[in-house]
């Protein structure tokens, strides 16, 4: 079963837009949250569909460490993990039934800063996997890889996530 903003009755434009390095939770049944033009970032979705929250991070790099000064918590797997799982339970989520998952980390080069040990579409993948580990999570579902941008959507009224790869139809995840 495919579920997308047509059938919810919203228009993209409806939807709250998730962007570069932000996070995003809602307790509101009519919200749609997406996060386009996924590359090498890595959308991450928490939702409890019993109390009807979900949240998202447009995760852009792996880890914070060579940051210096303030954070945006949404931009590394390694604070975006534990502070969307704040933002959630703060707003009523049980992690114990929160679905989480995952799409992005394309390799969006074929070779130059986009290849080999500077994959940062794979490497992302895999921190958001060890944080989500480290917290005590389980990833529910994931598409990530492969060379194509995705777009990626939760409508929280269903809890039903879709990714949209280019060029193609929304599959559920």
């Amino acid at each position: 079963m495919t579920t997308d903003l047509a059938n919810d009755k919203r228009t993209l434009a409806d939807s709250l837009k998730v962007g570069l390095g932000q996070l995003t939770a809602t307790s509101d049944p009519a919200d749609v949250l997406v996060a386009l033009g996924l590359g090498s970032c890595i959308g991450l979705i928490m939702a409890d569909p019993v109390a009807r929250v979900a949240g998202m991070a447009h995760v852009m790099l792996p880890e914070s460490g060579i940051h210096k000064g303030p954070i945006q918590e949404g931009k590394y797997a390694d604070t975006a993990v534990p502070a969307l799982l704040a933002a959630v339970t703060r707003l009523g989520a049980d992690r114990n039934r929160l679905i989480i998952k995952m799409a992005g980390g394309s390799q969006m080069f074929a070779s130059g800063s986009g290849a080999g040990v500077l994959n940062i579409g794979t490497r992302n993948a895999i921190a958001v996997r060890d944080a989500l580990g480290k917290a005590g999570l389980k990833l529910t579902a994931a598409q990530t890889g492969g060379s194509v941008g995705r777009t990626l959507q939760i409508v929280n009224r269903t809890s039903v996530v879709t990714v949209r790869a280019v060029g193609g139809a929304p599959q559920e995840i």
